[in-house]
């Protein structure tokens, strides 16, 4: 059945989102620094004509970051994306995408007008044919050249600024496997000097928003290649678990009894190959992954290095976290204290909120637990689980923002490490949107969590609220229209009562003028007649 799904999809691929869009890598381009394609829809850069965008200076940050990366203009993701480009596709509206073609998240239609909200699930609460289609779409993504986008496996600088290109095809699954290497790759300084000391994503505050944003386009090109709009990356609620219960051949791959560090042959994710997993190789020689595939998957759940993480984390871990109401503090990096984020990250205990460093906590400890390929962080999301861990991840953020409603400015706009500043572009994304777009309800972002539907207490505020709000805001001019009614209703009556005591007094005179004073026998009589009648 499985397979039957996945052949049946693929003649249907498109396009998914993020890195270098192929209509912009030519030499034109790159020297140009300019990357405007066109829609397709009008052939106009940006789709212009119809209104969608139009190409647009980059405009950067000038906040300064933090000490942690003490270079300048050795690294092209300094500035994203000015090495490469400085002027871009600007979405107006509710487009969204590298050349305006696409709708802004939680919206859809030709015009992007319409509203939705779709809700990530439990993989435990799909049907099996849902988990199916799951796995037939993983590996379908896995399988599909990106049509739309293309890595370079060359720094600018090796690119000679741009006039010799170096990009090279990827599948849409292992793009964004790259990304996720890419944007936490070692800075490489030349010779064999390299500084590590960097992570455009990972410990500092860009963390949650970077991750989710890296679903959602994730979660946006599968619908694409696939024409299922509805499809959502389930969870998996790892809260007090005592092992990996999605490790089995039915969900996402068990052991190889042969070989404890593989995948399970009964699993089609052991014909998986990894890409960007040498990294020492990669600084050595000074060069980028190129997607080229280094062997298969691995995983080896439970049989990890317990010194740095003793459990799985806990109902209780994830309650500690929710009670932090700072997001940020300190040094804003891996050893700020009494920060949700570096808490939830793992770089600080879900106990006393205070860093350690030496141990691999909350969303870290998932990745030490499983041993294998999702252990290193640059590689790390080669391995599906991947997916539905940080979706998970996610969903615990959520409901910290909903919890304390906090505004924009409580994400720093300063001093963050280098990239992580609230009005700092995303690395290595095109379409370009900052950090600070993404702190935000995941609601205003067209998708929720089942088990947050079902336990939110803000589900009041946040849906029925508006509206009795919007009532209390004419409530004075309803009141007023009912007073007035009712004194134009009191008047009316008035009126019409008056009239008619009026009709009914000049009827009676009338009636009393016609009629005489003293009436003769037979008259009596005949009025006694016509009365018995």
């Amino acid at each position: 059945m499985l397979p039957a799904v996945l052949y049946c999809l693929l003649w249907s691929f498109q396009t998914s989102e993020g890195q270098f869009p192929r209509a912009c890598v030519s030499s034109k381009n790159l020297i140009e620094k300019e990357c405007c394609p066109p829609w397709s829809g009008d052939g106009s850069p940006c789709g212009q004509l119809s209104g969608r965008g139009s190409c647009q200076d980059v405009v950067l940050s000038n906040a300064p970051h933090g000490p942690q990366f003490p270079f300048t203009g050795v690294d092209d993701r300094e500035s994203w994306p000015s090495v490469f480009y400085n002027r871009t596709c600007q979405c107006s509206g509710n487009f969204m995408g590298f050349n305006c073609g696409n709708c802004k998240f939680g919206f859809w239609g030709p015009n992007c007008t319409k509203r939705r909200l779709l809700v990530r699930r439990n993989i435990f609460d799909l049907s099996v044919p849902e988990k199916n289609k799951f796995l037939a779409y993983l590996n379908l993504a896995k399988r599909t050249t990106s049509s739309d986008y293309v890595i370079p496996i060359g720094t600018h600088r090796q690119m000679n600024n741009g006039s010799t290109p170096m990009f090279n095809d990827i599948s849409i699954y292992n793009l964004f496997v790259w990304m996720h290497y890419y944007v936490s790759m070692d800075t490489l300084l030349g010779g064999s000097e390299i500084w590590k000391d960097i992570d455009f994503a990972h410990e500092a505050p860009g963390f949650l928003p970077w991750h989710r944003f890296f679903l959602l386009l994730w979660e946006q090109g599968i619908q694409k290649i696939t024409g299922d709009e509805n499809f959502t990356i389930p969870y998996w609620d790892w809260r007090d678990a005592e092992n990996c219960d999605i490790c089995t051949d039915e969900l996402m791959g068990g052991r190889n009894p042969a070989n404890p560090n593989l995948l399970s042959p009964a699993s089609f994710f052991s014909s998986w190959q990894v890409i960007c997993s040498h990294l020492e190789e990669y600084d050595s020689r000074q060069v980028l992954c190129n997607g080229t595939a280094e062997g298969p998957l691995l995983r080896n759940p439970g049989n990890h290095d317990k010194g740095r993480t003793q459990r799985l984390p806990s109902s209780a871990d994830v309650e500690f976290c929710l009670s932090l109401s700072q997001y940020e503090s300190g040094p804003m990096d891996k050893t700020a204290n009494f920060s949700f984020r570096n808490t939830l990250e793992g770089f600080a205990s879900p106990v006393t909120g205070i860093s350690n460093t030496s141990q691999s906590t909350m969303h870290n400890a998932l990745h030490i637990y499983m041993n294998g390929t999702m252990s290193l962080v640059p590689s790390s999301a080669n391995d599906p689980i991947f997916l539905l861990h940080h979706s998970f991840v996610d969903s615990i953020f959520e409901q910290w923002l909903r919890r304390y409603r906090p505004l924009q400015e409580v994400y720093p706009a300063t001093n963050a490490p280098i990239g992580h500043n609230r009005d700092s572009y995303m690395v290595p994304f095109i379409p370009l949107y900052r950090n600070g777009d993404f702190f935000i309800s995941s609601r205003d972002l067209g998708y929720d969590y089942s088990y947050l539907q079902k336990t939110d207490p803000d589900f009041f505020q946040d849906y029925i609220m508006p509206y009795l709000e919007q009532a209390r805001q004419i409530w004075p001019w309803l009141t007023g229209a009912a007073v007035m009614g009712s004194v134009l209703t009191a008047v009316l009556g008035g009126l019409i009562g008056l009239l008619c005591r009026r009709h009914r007094r000049k009827r009676k005179q009338l009636s009393e003028e016609q009629q005489p004073l003293l009436m003769e026998k037979e008259d009596y009589h005949s009025l006694l007649s016509q009365s018995h009648l």
